[in-house]
């Protein structure tokens, strides 16, 4: 496992992702027991942080995240079944660890289009599908429980188009986030999770400016997720109206 490690992180990774269970897209495969032991666990999380870098844990199972969380992995991707195991979720509050919901994912194999529910035609095995949909429930009460222990939420979407992000934000608001924590979850959260808050995510000195500037005058989902007034980049403008005047209702 540590030679597993430093081979990626000499190939030029930016971060350590080991799975700890299996995949509930994958058909015959059991998520439910552990898919690493407890000390190639510990020594794929240590040898990553002794050459400072942060671990990402694909968790699905109860038995393989809450191995992920004693291990000190920074973040659990899926992680459906927390709600069942309250002690773990106080547990990453404590250690500061996030929890990436990854709704869309379920969505996806459930064929969902959208978090009204409405069915598209789903290309994935029936018993897949039902799984899905069951653990699209079992999401929604992990995130709700995570929301009030304190658990930090970020946005991944987990799902093509990858860059969609602005579709898992609006889920994690249908399934119980406030805006204003589905939107840090994709920025100042986001950027406490990979390690890089020092430089991007909030408005702040010495961060990079990137800014995204609304012509609403109301703090809402179809605001945020629609057209932007001017987006600057490296305190560069790159998309939005050409004139320098604002708008008299932006916020």
């Amino acid at each position: 496992m540590r030679r597993a490690v430093r081979e990626q992180l000499r190939d030029g990774a930016d971060f350590v992702k080991v799975m700890t269970t299996g995949a509930r897209s994958v058909e015959l495969e059991d998520p439910d027991p552990a898919q690493v032991t407890d000390g190639e666990l510990s020594a794929a999380v240590e040898e990553a942080h002794r050459l400072g870098y942060r671990v990402a844990a694909h968790a699905e199972g109860l038995a393989g995240t809450e191995m992920a969380i004693l291990a000190g992995v920074d973040t659990v991707e899926h992680g459906m079944y927390l709600h069942r195991r309250p002690d773990l979720l106080d547990a990453m509050a404590a250690a500061d660890q996030t929890l990436v919901p990854t709704l869309s994912c379920f969505y996806g194999v459930a064929g969902l289009t959208d978090a009204a529910g409405e069915d598209s035609a789903a290309t994935w095995a029936p018993m897949l599908v039902d799984l899905a949909r069951r653990n699209l429930d079992e999401a929604d009460k992990t995130l709700r429980a995570a929301a009030a222990a304190g658990v930090r939420l970020v946005v991944g979407h987990d799902w093509q188009p990858f860059g969609n992000v602005s579709l898992e934000l609006s889920r994690m608001v249908h399934h119980g986030l406030t805006l204003i924590e589905a939107v840090a979850g994709a920025t100042g959260a986001a950027a406490q999770a990979l390690g890089i808050a020092d430089r991007v995510g909030t408005i702040a000195p010495q961060r990079i400016a990137d800014l995204m500037v609304l012509d609403s005058t109301s703090f809402d989902l179809e605001a945020v997720c629609g057209d932007a007034w001017r987006v600057y980049q490296s305190g560069t403008v790159v998309a939005g109206v050409a004139t320098e005047q604002r708008p008299a209702h932006t916020s």
